[in-house]
């Protein structure tokens, strides 16, 4: 995946924002919360940083292409970069990206998630 379908993926969620910083990083946010962010690679290649559940955290730090997230996971936090960005990868990071959006989501006040018309499903 590159930034422009990384923007697009991510453009689709529900209630989110844009915003480009943190070294001309793309940032993703719902409910003024981080969930994605395209950047900081160290090798000038695209990499993808999210949230995870702790059961991915440690099943992802194990696989190739993986490591856990730079300035996140150092404190304490659950997220994975993706420094491989091949094509067949895609699918998967559409999947974690879902998730981050999820995880992140659920975090809001019940307020929050009602006004952004999130998570209206869950009882």
């Amino acid at each position: 995946m590159n930034y422009e379908a990384f923007n697009q993926f991510c453009g689709s969620l529900a209630a989110t924002t844009y915003v480009m910083q943190w070294g001309n990083s793309h940032v993703w946010k719902v409910g003024g919360k981080v969930f994605a962010i395209g950047g900081w690679a160290k090798d000038k290649q695209p990499a993808f940083t999210f949230k995870t559940s702790e059961r991915n955290f440690y099943f992802l730090r194990e696989c190739e292409g993986y490591i856990p997230a730079p300035y996140f996971a150092n404190r304490g936090m659950k997220w994975i970069q993706q420094t491989d960005t091949h094509p067949e990868k895609d699918d998967d990071l559409q999947y974690y990206l879902t998730e981050s959006h999820r995880l992140v989501s659920l975090g809001l006040t019940k307020a929050k998630q009602k006004e952004l018309g999130l998570n209206q499903d869950l009882s």
